[in-house]
């Protein structure tokens, strides 16, 4: 299942500036850059939020996934993958105290480990950004904040 288009994260200017500012989170697998959201560089016409029925508010967080041919020649592989990490994304939203930007980035070779391993380290990336509670209750961004 795709991402709602409240979660989606598109445009060529976003892109970049998450490739220069975000920060940079890196596991064996995966590379998950983060930053504060700012509307005014999606492409006209984005919606915020919602739909038809309720009115437009910002998105928590907005996210997009990299797989780019090294990973796999196939298409139907990396739109697997792809899919995969929507998935992931849609059971355990990250909380972020404000509206972020996310970008997670499968590396070549990623193919080698399990989608079990894959989505696990992408659970322990996003919370070492501290946008999930860790097991015991406890949250990176929350924590730090007290």
């Amino acid at each position: 299942m795709a991402l709602p288009q409240q979660h989606r994260l598109k445009g060529r200017r976003v892109f970049d500036r998450l490739y220069r500012q975000g920060r940079r989170f890196q596991g064996p697998g995966l590379l998950l850059r983060v930053l504060a959201a700012e509307p005014s560089l999606l492409p006209p016409g984005t919606p915020l939020s919602g739909t038809p029925s309720t009115p437009p508010t910002a998105s928590p967080w907005r996210c997009g996934i990299v797989v780019s041919s090294k990973v796999s020649k196939l298409a139907v592989r990396r739109n697997r993958l792809r899919r995969l990490f929507h998935d992931q994304l849609l059971r355990d939203p990250p909380a972020p105290s404000h509206p972020l930007w996310l970008l997670i980035t499968l590396k070549p070779g990623c193919l080698e480990r399990g989608e079990a391993q894959l989505l696990g380290e992408c659970t322990h990336l996003l919370r070492q950004a501290g946008l999930l509670l860790d097991p015991g209750g406890q949250g990176g961004e929350q924590a730090r904040d007290q």
